[in-house]
């Protein structure tokens, strides 16, 4: 069973490679796609009501770290970021960056400890495809990709 440090490693690794350079506005829609990506593998699985569930109270926790994320909504097909696509340099230098590391690296726990993480390899290659040229091809699609 993998730790996690495990999730931990595959999403700095990640955020290393895909978030470089990256501006606020850019960072935001490279998250967006990515939760994208990994709600809907996830979904397969998982199902409305256990993954909104999950995602409720991984968004709760990364709030209570990361104040701007209070307006991330679930909705049945994934997160819904348009408030937070509104709000302007809510963020501080770094945090955006930590904020998204905490989220996923969240979600990938919880669901690795759920199904005795048969799905963290799926989630994992799912997470490593997604690059900055695939945010934009899908900005603002509340969660599909």
């Amino acid at each position: 069973m993998a730790d996690d440090s495990v999730h931990s490693k595959h999403v700095n690794n990640w955020m290393k490679q895909a978030t470089s350079g990256l501006s606020p506005e850019e960072l935001l829609d490279l998250f967006e796609q990515a939760m994208a990506v990994l709600w809907n593998r996830a979904h397969l699985i998982l199902g409305d009501v256990t993954l909104s569930a999950i995602m409720d109270r991984v968004l709760y926790n990364a709030a209570e770290r990361f104040s701007p994320f209070e307006s991330l909504k679930v909705e049945p097909t994934g997160i819904d970021f348009a408030e937070l696509h509104e709000q302007e340099n809510v963020f501080d230098d770094g945090d955006l960056a930590e904020g998204i590391r905490f989220v996923i690296v969240e979600f990938l726990v919880v669901i690795g400890n759920l199904t005795g993480e048969v799905l963290t390899p799926a989630l994992h290659s799912e997470l490593s495809k997604i690059t900055p040229k695939d945010s934009t091809t899908n900005k603002h699609g509340k969660g599909k990709p």
